[in-house]
């Protein structure tokens, strides 16, 4: 085991005795009070009861912040979808899981932050789009997601020892996924250990049966069913211990977590990912003074992370030859490629990655006079990376390809807000941020360096000085003003700043083989970074318009948005001066995989979410509403007039729903328009435009609780928006036309029909 958990009792044994040192501080509050987030934002949090209500029929958490305007999610793996929030996605969005900063350690972004925390343990999950204030923002243009597991529990006084738990169950029938959680707690009044596990798994997820028939597809010798959508399958393994100590008005807590991921298999990726272990310590002091409140924290993370080709992916389900380069000659018609390596089947390409994550927070609300405070924090964050790739088959050989080694990304951030009333109806918050952040890495190699294009690259990228140091200024201004009982009116400016990934500066080989292997985006292109990327920096405007009753029994809220980033982190064509796959024909492709680097350009976003709800009236059969929202977003790079990648287009959904004693039921319909606003530079596939109808039903009764629902209800067949392209099954190595191989033209299918149910009882 690392080094760093080796240290691990000495870390808890230091956080026991904070808490009796701090005593001497203590105040009468007789509370824990914790360090707080502004409150004039237009924050979103994800409600417990929608959490309870989704997750029987989701193992990704990403996937819960569903009915949030504006936010929607790049299609993945089963658990790890990445987030995106007016169209911005993925590093774009700081996302903070009890806490720490956690980093996509993958060339393709198959861990992201939120793959890490199971849905039947979110205890608080929190939007900040765009205008996010500098406490919670930093390193990110789109906005902060804060993600937390479930907060310790502790006896009452007098109540002796407290036990309690829960454990829970759920099947869906589309891929046959099932999947069990539990957690228990034993605690006194100052004492808390609780553990909480999880595990999911599912096969090949199927499309809906009402699509084009074998005939039309024209696409005879598939193995597979023909309603199958290839490289769906994932499990998973979640388990987290936790101990917690309180005393007066202060806390400390300790969590320890683990996360195993056999496979999970990605539809719109070359490779699969065939083992994610990431090992966790997360150390945290609240505490309460007379003065204000402090927070303290400090965490280490360790991913190993391995990709190849799952089974979907090694064998050739063609009629017909395989396409150049898919490792030989024949109609296999999906005959089973075995042994590895030969004509019937890809060699296999190993890809490892390693990363450790330390940090640091420190953060201080001061109070002020009246309802004024200062906040003020510091956070250091030390992160590391090797990507490196053994050589396995054909044009791999003689050396390991290094694609980052040695990599180093460090922030050290300062920053100070201060929330006050300028009025009694004015709240604002206003802060500045400073972040210092040093990128480096060690040299590289190619399989072969004696072959081109590896003879110029790799001597030219070793003989730089690769170190680049990014000082980041942030601001923003939020202020609320309440016009009466009925309308609240939120406006936000920010200046926000990102630095770019290690993958975006020093992803590095041009040829194609290599580049494919490279893509967070799901578009099948192969990309290299630019040692020499600048950090993005965004100019965003909002303002909520907040109608609601005085019980809020209704509400209506719109808020329409402008961001301008400069020095925009886009694609473009590699220059044929790279070598390699950078040829003059990649430049004017447009019915193909195209290779692309990464390049500062510019940009402007703007949009507009609509969300509202109502009672409809209540009956002897109990009480109904109606629920809405609407997103629309239309982002374009302004250097070029191309429109942005994968901006979700026009969308709305509209829900019916009925409470009844225990029963709480949902009739829901989704509305997506066709995309059309496609980026040109990735030769990005359009989609069309589909409805959705989802059913929810659940009954609690005591301790127990019991969900049934049914989505994609009339087993409608549709394309993901966001789903990117379809490489699922079939040889990924080369950069197949688009539309020729991938039997549903080019983008990944949405799944069919599933029914679900899932039963929960509380101990």
């Amino acid at each position: 085991m690392n080094s760093s958990f080796r240290r691990l009792p000495l870390a808890v044994a230091i956080s026991l005795a904070l808490p009796w040192i701090a005593q001497a501080q203590e105040t009468t509050l007789g509370k824990i009070v914790v360090t707080g987030a502004p409150v004039a934002t237009n924050a979103t949090e994800v409600a417990p009861q929608t959490v309870d209500a989704l997750k029987p029929a989701t193992s990704d958490t990403a996937s819960l912040m569903r009915d949030v305007p504006g936010v929607s999610a790049y299609g993945a793996g089963g658990v790890s979808s990445l987030p995106v929030i007016r169209g911005l996605a993925d590093d774009r969005i700081r996302i903070k899981v009890d806490g720490m900063d956690l980093i996509a350690a993958c060339p393709n972004h198959m861990n992201p932050a939120l793959s890490y925390l199971d849905p039947s343990n979110v205890g608080l999950l929190e939007i900040y789009p765009g205008v996010s204030p500098v406490s919670v923002g930093g390193d990110s243009i789109a906005g902060t997601i804060i993600a937390e597991s479930k907060a310790p529990l502790f006896a009452q006084p007098g109540q002796g020892v407290l036990t309690t738990g829960e454990v829970g169950a759920f099947y869906r029938s589309n891929g046959e996924a099932m999947g069990a959680n539990l957690a228990a707690t034993i605690a006194s009044e100052s004492f808390s250990a609780s553990y909480a596990g999880s595990t999911a798994e599912s096969e090949n997820y199927d499309a809906a049966r009402n699509f084009k028939t074998l005939a039309e597809t024209g696409r005879l010798g598939h193995t597979l069913p023909l309603d199958e959508v290839g490289s769906t399958a994932y499990k998973s393994r979640n388990h987290e211990l936790g101990f917690a100590f309180k005393g007066g008005d202060h806390l400390v807590e300790a969590k320890i977590g683990l996360q195993d991921i056999p496979y999970e298999l990605w539809p719109n990726q070359r490779m699969d990912m065939l083992k994610n272990e990431q090992k966790r310590v997360n150390l945290r002091y609240q505490g309460a003074f007379d003065w204000g409140a402090l927070e303290a924290r400090v965490y280490r993370e360790k991913v190993e992370h391995f990709m190849d080709f799952g089974a979907d992916k090694r064998y050739w389900y063609g009629n017909g030859a395989p396409p150049a380069g898919s490792g030989g000659p024949g109609a296999l018609n999906g005959t089973p490629c075995t042994p590895v390596g030969t004509a019937a089947c890809a060699a296999g390409m190993p890809m490892n990655t390693e990363s450790t994550n330390t940090g640091i927070s420190l953060k201080g609300d001061i109070k002020l006079s009246g309802e004024d405070l200062i906040r003020v924090g510091a956070e250091l964050q030390r992160y590391q990376l090797d990507d490196w790739w053994p050589a396995s088959g054909g044009g791999m050989a003689p050396n390991t390809f290094w694609n980052i080694n040695n990599g180093e990304r460090d922030r050290k951030a300062v920053f100070g807000e201060w929330e006050g009333r300028l009025a009694p109806q004015w709240l604002t918050v206003a802060g500045v941020r400073f972040e210092r952040v040093n990128t480096d890495a060690g040299p590289v190699q190619a399989y072969n360096n004696a072959m081109a294009p590896a003879t110029t690259l790799v001597p030219a990228f070793n003989n730089r000085d690769r170190e680049r140091t990014d000082n980041n200024w942030d601001w923003s201004l939020l202020t609320k003003y309440t016009v009466d009982a009925s309308l609240d009116v939120e406006f936000g400016l920010a200046r926000k700043v990102r630095s770019p990934s290690l993958y975006e500066r020093y992803s590095w080989y041009s040829r194609g083989m290599e580049m494919l292997m490279i893509n967070w985006f799901g578009d099948g292109n192969g990309y290299i970074g630019d040692m020499d990327l600048k950090p993005e920096k965004a100019h965003t405007l909002s303002a909520t318009f907040d109608w609601h009753a005085a019980d809020r029994s209704w509400e209506f809220k719109a808020t329409p948005y402008y961001s301008r980033v400069t020095d925009y982190i886009d694609a473009v064509r590699c220059p044929t001066s790279l070598g390699g796959s950078c040829s003059p024909g990649n430049l004017t492709a447009t019915n193909s995989f195209v290779y692309l680097q990464m390049a500062n350009q510019s940009a402007r976003i703007y949009g507009l979410d609509l969300s509202g709800r109502m009672p409809l009236g209540r009956t002897s059969l109990g009480e109904f509403g109606l629920k809405g929202l609407l997103s629309y977003t239309n982002g374009r790079n302004r250097d070029t007039g191309d429109d942005l990648y994968n901006i979700m287009p026009l969308n709305a959904k509209l829900t019916l729903t009925h409470q009844h004693g225990g029963w709480d039921n949902a009739l829901e319909m989704v509305m997506v328009k066709s995309k059309r606003d496609v980026s040109e530079v990735r030769n990005e596939v359009e989609t069309p435009g589909y409805n959705l109808f989802n059913l929810r039903t659940s009954y609690a009764w005591k301790q127990v609780r019991v969900d049934f629902g049914v989505e994609n209800l009339f087993d409608k067949f549709y394309y993901l928006p966001l789903g990117g392209a379809y490489l699922g099954q079939g040889t990924t190595m080369t950069a197949t036309p688009v539309g020729a191989v991938p039997r549903w033209g080019n983008a990944v299918p949405g799944m069919g029909r599933s029914i679900y149910a899932g039963v929960n009882f509380k101990f």
